[in-house]
């Protein structure tokens, strides 16, 4: 009877198996996939190491350390990529549009991208986001490490994770120890998601036993040049704008926003705002990362794209649209090339145009379908100074808890916590010279030691050590009234420690190290203490709070570093609604993009578009306003004969005025005789050039006017590239900035004047402030005038009780 029932679970594997082979067999008449299939990778890839002038070990990936893929014999339409091996690797369709894209540990892992994995912090990591219309075909990591020549080979190793999911293990082998090696470990695609963490886990040994997991001989360095090689499949994406502003701005892109703008011709000055509306809002999306807007007359572009279009001026591509009936916007397949997507604006005139702009920027919530028609867009408040979303409130005290970019920014655990960093932005003007500090009401709670020991918590602000507090094993709760010293500094009266002057910029860091003195195992051989370290935890309260409400506002201009850092002045007014940007009669692409990114610029400095800015292509209309201006592509007449003016680019020609001594550091403020002009100097050439020039208005004394120069459409480009560039806008100060294919050099040259105000007494003291002989001149006539004062008060007095003695 058993023999019976084998033969027939025999013939029923076999007869189950039939369908697959015949499948197998016979030829696939289905069509292919308008979207990649991913299929689960079966195989570990081993690739040989690149070759290397140091001295490398190489390390391949061992077999059976991969998922399971599909069964034997299963086949999938399309073809496998090109140096993805295995019979169950990742597959594509045909003809999808790929890119293959390589990460660099320097690129997305913490400063300064090299990482050293220890015996007490054995992890490190780095992070990357995947496009929701993208999908990753395959991915391969490549390690660059040196193990500590101590380690126990075998016994110690590499484990590598893809979001808790182990994706290999790199086992020491005694070949390598102290030396550089290069590995490279398989990518699973199918756990890779919108946001991903790779996390390397160093399981280091020295002895077999009684080691200490703090001994200095516990390590693995793993170099910057380690990356993340992938490859990105589009996928295809219906036209609803339900998922806007997906797929032309994705927050899990970390890539700068590149994304160009389409018009029929030369826009004119309301197309231009338009265009400057809609760029802004992108602009305050896309944040740190950094934007640009290629602008195109009449083309079809060749990646998603956004186009401006009226009934009676629109681009070739668009010339059998239906005419609209009002303000529209409609998301469309690109003519030629299926995977990309066209955002067009529609209006039956300019008006309609600035009103769907307006729309996108602030009613881009209600959006879905392949079209939105925009009706009235009516704002209900105005906005106030230095009200920007981005901008840390200076009307009331800010909780951390507001200051929170993700959730658990303000908490860490290990037997090393990692630092908590809060990001303090602020307004350029905010005047602290006299503050006695910064007030913080600071909320903490700490795993307690287990003994009285060292540990403790220090403070610090952008790399400034402030003080450091003990963190006592009596209590886990703390709360701490503290005052940030700012410039002048201040003396820690408990400890004799004099804590260092400070100057707040736009940008800020404060950052809290939690230093724990942990108790370890260790020991001799024969007389060993084991036990398990526990990890540690600490929170920062989100009810903590930063006052920023008892400070003036007010700034020496010109600062071309305040403008490149947070676009002051334009910035002051989040909405632009005081800014008024003068453009050429018939712009260029050069121009238009460069207006387009000066917008998106503030956008991104405030988080909030440039609703309310005014464009005009008239240099009179700007004459007795009362605005901050801003000016591209060419000088007005009115203003081209100002003494204020530095540098001057026309064409080919150009001339700067150059200060009598020159400092190379924006830190460093020279004295007024130091700024004056002592050199002009007039240059011909047809190398590109760029300028950025800051100078007062002259038509009130309260507004600055700052001017975006370039002699070419190369020159127009470098400017753009140094405005997105973080290391060139660092080199941008003074009055004038020149932007050359060398780089950004700056100048303080001319006259400063001051935007803002301050009581008289605080106006006194800034202005004796650089000038300690006269402050000390002063200080002493202070002194010799409040004593006369006392001593003829005290005659008074005592005149008048003697007069009443008499009587």
């Amino acid at each position: 009877m058993k023999r019976k029932l084998s033969w027939m679970c025999a013939v029923a594997v076999g007869m189950s198996a039939l369908p697959a082979m015949m499948a197998q067999a016979a030829p696939d008449n289905s069509p292919a996939p308008t979207v990649p299939v991913v299929a689960q990778a079966d195989e570990a890839v081993a690739t040989a190491a690149p070759a290397q002038t140091e001295n490398v070990v190489p390390n391949q990936p061992t077999e059976g350390n991969t998922l399971p893929g599909t069964p034997t014999g299963a086949q999938a339409v399309g073809q496998v990529m090109p140096g993805v091996k295995g019979a169950n690797a990742p597959i594509v369709a045909d003809n999808t549009p790929s890119r293959d894209v390589k990460l660099t540990f320097a690129q997305i892992a913490p400063p300064p991208g090299s990482m050293v994995l220890r015996g007490i912090n054995p992890n490190g990591g780095v992070e990357f986001g995947m496009r929701s219309d993208e999908v990753v075909s395959s991915a391969l990591l490549n390690l660059e490490y040196t193990p500590s020549p101590s380690l126990l080979p075998v016994q110690s190793q590499l484990k590598v994770y893809l979001n808790d999911e182990l994706m290999g293990v790199l086992p020491v082998t005694k070949e390598q120890l102290g030396q550089k090696t290069l590995a490279q470990v398989p990518i699973n695609p199918l756990f890779i998601t919108d946001f991903n963490r790779v996390r390397l886990e160093f399981v280091g040994h020295y002895r077999d036993v009684c080691e200490n997991p703090a001994s200095s001989t516990l390590w693995m360095d793993v170099g910057r040049n380690s990356s993340l090689s992938m490859t990105y499949q589009t996928l295809a994406v219906k036209n609803d704008l339900s998922a806007f502003p997906i797929p032309f701005f994705d927050p899990r892109d970390n890539r700068p926003l590149t994304l160009p703008i389409v018009f029929a011709g030369s826009p004119d000055i309301a197309q231009q705002q338009a265009a400057t509306i809609v760029t802004s809002w992108f602009g305050s999306r896309s944040g740190w990362r950094g934007q640009t807007f290629p602008v195109l007359f009449d083309q079809l572009p060749e990646r998603n794209a956004i186009v401006f279009a009226t009934n009676d001026k629109r681009p070739a591509f668009l010339r059998d649209h239906p005419e609209v009936k009002g303000p529209t916007v409609e998301m469309m397949s690109h003519p030629d090339k299926p995977y990309v997507k066209l955002l067009v604006v529609f209006g039956r005139d300019d008006k309609d145009l600035l009103q769907a702009a307006k729309g996108i920027a602030q009613g881009n919530v209600l959006f879905r379908g392949n079209s939105v028609a925009i009706g009235e867009v009516k704002p209900l408040l105005a906005r106030k100074p230095y009200d920007a979303p981005n901008w840390i409130r200076t009307d009331r005290a800010v909780t951390f808890g507001e200051l929170k970019t993700y959730e658990e920014q303000l908490q860490s655990t290990g037997l090393e916590p990692s630092a908590i960093n809060v990001s303090l932005n602020l307004p350029p003007d905010l005047y602290l010279l006299r503050s006695n500090g910064i007030d913080i009401d600071l909320n903490y709670r700490y795993t307690a030691p287990p003994t009285k020991d060292s540990s403790r918590m220090d403070i610090s602000l952008n790399n400034q050590f402030l003080q450091s507090f003990p963190l006592t094993s009596s209590q886990d709760t703390n709360k701490l009234l503290l005052r940030l010293p700012v410039l002048q500094g201040l003396l820690d009266g408990k400890t004799d420690v004099s804590i260092p002057a400070l100057k707040l910029g736009a940008v800020n860091q404060l950052r809290f190290d939690f230093q724990y003195m942990n108790p370890m195992p260790g020991g001799s051989v024969d007389n060993c203490i084991t036990f398990q370290p526990v990890a540690n935890h600490v929170v920062i309260g989100d009810d903590s709070t930063i006052d920023f409400s008892k400070y003036y506002h007010f700034i020496a201009l010109p600062d071309l570093r305040a403008f490149a850092n947070a676009s002051f002045p334009f910035s002051r007014m989040a909405d632009l609604s005081e800014t008024i940007v003068v453009m050429p009669k018939t712009p260029n692409e050069g121009q238009v993009s460069t207006l387009l990114d000066a917008m998106a610029s503030v956008g991104a400095q405030t988080g909030l578009p440039a609703i309310n800015v005014t464009l005009t292509d008239d240099g009179s209309q700007i004459q007795g306003k009362d605005a901050d201006i801003m000016v591209i592509g060419n000088i007005p007449d009115k203003l081209k004969d100002d003494k204020r003016i530095d540098l001057l680019v026309h064409a080919t020609e150009s001339w700067v005025n150059t200060p009598l001594r020159q400092t190379d550091f924006p830190s460093i403020m020279p004295d007024k005789a130091d700024r004056e002009a002592s050199v002009q100097t007039n240059v011909s050439s047809q190398g590109p050039m760029a300028a950025i020039v800051g100078f007062q208005s002259p038509y009130n004394d309260q507004r600055s006017v700052i001017a975006l120069l370039a002699d070419s459409p190369r020159g127009y480009e470098l400017l753009n590239s140094a405005m997105n560039d973080s290391g060139k806008r660092a080199a941008m100060f003074g009055s004038v900035s020149v932007i050359r294919e060398s780089g950004v050099n700056s100048l303080r040259v001319g006259d400063v004047y001051y935007v803002g105000h301050l009581p008289w007494f605080e106006r006194l003291w800034y202005a004796l402030s650089n000038h300690p002989v006269l402050l000390a001149i002063f200080a002493a006539i202070s002194v010799v005038l409040l004593a006369w004062v006392m001593w003829r008060l005290l005659r008074i007095i005592s005149r008048r009780r003697l007069h009443s003695d008499r009587e």
